[in-house]
């Protein structure tokens, strides 16, 4: 690694860090122009998780704010903007907050969080006690703020509105207001069951704030979802949305190809580029189409060590992607086969309802329900268009490598958790493996097949087709507790599929799976027997001292499968 490089800026939500550490900054000032042309006085971006929301917004923060540093712009492309500079940069107070935190098992806790929020932001105008320009009762008024005195729930709702008039008074200037992860407590409420109470408490508290507020010169609003109107924003006038479908301001979230082109050339690692496109591209955002930069930078910062190092998730890991599970258990026999189209590289043609509130998710209707699910998969990232918007349905598709296997992994558990529900039939099929019982093994596993998802026989590859039902199989092994069960171990001459050892019985087990190409069964069947023959896959189990060898050859095609068996 050489160490003169800039270091990537994994993590870094302030502005100003990527000058003071010297780290790598993929220039997105082009927004701060782009958005002062076309503002509104109420401005909503809502994007996917770990798509720069939050750093764009410190950038806003870092550039509109009184007293900013000039020369953290320096070079950037907001710079050449003269004119725009001269009448907008340092100009305002600011008043910014996140509220990615706002959260709690109760509603009394969450409350308190976002109470906790606002004193804190206060805080960072304590000089007003000092100012001139204020009468004492407002000084009061702001002391309580600063010491978190929300005795009385009007005050709470009322803070963002006073804060921007104190400062308003002080400056003469009128306030911008940022406000990031607007949506993230009405999330938190939903999964903990107070979702009525927030929704209240946060329309209050914005409504105030953003509507008829003579102090306030523009808001700026970020978040994953767009929640309804009149949820939240009702008799908002100049109220902008920006949303993943519009073209204004397009490519200020997330990568383009160049972008990361010329990342991965700063960094040596040009030559992977093919891989961390085919991972972590593929969002179409209004009419550009974009790079997760969580992830580019992340698998970055991996390859400048080791420039053969293996495509990860990282996106993945950040989110319990709970919603993919929520449709799954929803699903109707259609919507199973939708998702089959999906995870084999197709698209599905879906009505998306561009407002939503978390309670259309309990909605009875289950095609309600299921076309809101479909809308919030699309906002937040696990689905993206595949190209325009015929009217209000959408063509979906999976964006990239990285949210298949999300799909695949969460299908893979949903999978499991149904199987394994069924104790008998479970223990029975694993018996079945054990004692070498294949017609059984077959008999049950073409069952479970039945009743799941499979990957259809489309232009996906087939090493691919073959890990899914791989994955499939190895689970509902994995879940008897008491086997060694490995995945593509080392064993002979290559790596076996899965090995199965039964330690108290001295059983081994030795499956190679095969994907059978438009029902080729007996053609699949042949070279996975030949190949668990030819590599020596036994060798392993001998080594460990198995006493019987069962032998299995399983050959799949979409929700059909047949077993090979030979006992050693």
């Amino acid at each position: 690694m050489d160490e003169r490089k800039k270091a990537l800026p994994i993590g870094i939500e302030f502005f100003r860090d990527f000058k003071s550490g010297d780290y790598y900054y993929v220039d997105k000032t082009a927004f701060i122009a782009e958005f002062l042309r076309t503002k509104g006085s109420v401005n909503l971006f809502t994007r996917p998780r770990r798509f720069g929301k939050s750093l764009n917004v410190n950038m806003f923060k870092s550039f509109f704010e009184i007293g900013a540093d000039a020369s953290l712009f320096d070079g950037l492309d907001i710079s050449r903007e003269t004119e725009l500079c001269e009448r907008h940069m340092g100009k305002y107070p600011v008043i910014s907050l996140s509220l990615k935190d706002v959260e709690g098992g109760d509603f009394e806790t969450a409350y308190d969080s976002l109470c906790m929020l606002v004193s804190e932001e206060a805080t960072r105008f304590g000089f007003l006690e000092e100012s001139d320009k204020l009468i004492k009762a407002d000084k009061a008024k702001l002391q309580k703020l600063i010491e978190g005195d929300f005795e009385k729930p009007a005050f709470l709702h009322g803070s963002l509105k006073l804060l921007s008039r104190l400062l308003s008074e002080h400056f003469g200037r009128r306030a911008v207001i940022l406000i990031d992860e607007y949506d993230v407590p009405l999330d938190k409420a939903y999964q903990d069951g107070y979702y009525a109470q927030m929704i209240r408490l946060i329309r209050s508290f914005l409504s105030q704030a953003l509507k008829t507020n003579e102090s306030l010169e523009f808001a700026v609003l970020t978040g994953c979802l767009r929640i309804a109107r009149e949820s939240i924003f009702t008799g908002l006038n100049n109220f902008k949305v920006r949303s993943i479908s519009d073209e204004q301001c397009a490519e200020y979230f997330g990568f383009t190809d160049g972008e990361v082109k010329e990342m991965l050339q700063y960094y040596g690692v040009e030559d992977r580029f093919p891989d961390v496109k085919e991972w972590y591209d593929g969002y179409h955002f209004g009419d550009v189409d974009v790079y997760c930069p969580w992830d580019v930078i992340n698998q970055c910062d991996l390859l400048r060590v080791s420039r053969d190092a293996p495509m990860r998730p990282h996106w993945e890991n950040s989110s319990s992607n709970a919603i993919i599970r929520d449709i799954l258990e929803d699903a109707t026999e259609a919507t199973r086969g939708e998702i089959e189209a999906l995870i084999s590289g197709e698209a599905v043609e879906k009505e998306i309802i561009p407002e939503l509130t978390y309670a259309d998710l309990d909605n009875k209707n289950i095609n309600i329900r299921q076309t809101y699910l479909w809308s919030v998969l699309y906002a937040t990232g696990y689905l993206t268009d595949d190209g325009k918007p015929n009217g209000g349905r959408h063509r979906l598709v999976i964006p990239n490598k990285e949210i298949l296997r999300i799909y695949e992994n969460k299908i893979r558990t949903w999978f499991e958790d149904q199987v394994t529900g069924d104790t008998k039939r479970w223990e029975r099929f694993c018996q079945a493996v054990k004692n070498g019982d294949a017609e059984t093994v077959q008999e049950l596993f073409q069952a479970f097949l039945s009743e799941s998802i499979s990957v259809r026989d489309t232009a996906v590859r087939k090493e691919k087709k073959e890990n899914f039902f791989h994955g499939m199989f190895l689970g509902l092994l994995r879940a008897e507790g008491s086997w060694i069960v490995k995945s593509n171990a080392e064993s002979g001459a290559g790596y076996s599929d899965i090995l199965l050892i039964v330690p108290r019985e001295k059983t081994g087990c030795v499956i190679e799976v095969k994907y059978a190409e438009n029902g080729a069964f007996d053609a699949a069947l042949r070279e996975a027997m030949k190949q668990i023959e030819t590599r020596e896959y036994m060798d392993l189990l001998r080594r460990e001292g198995m006493e019987t060898i069962h032998k299995y050859g399983l050959a799949c095609y979409r929700k059909t499968c047949r077993l090979a068996y030979e006992k050693e």
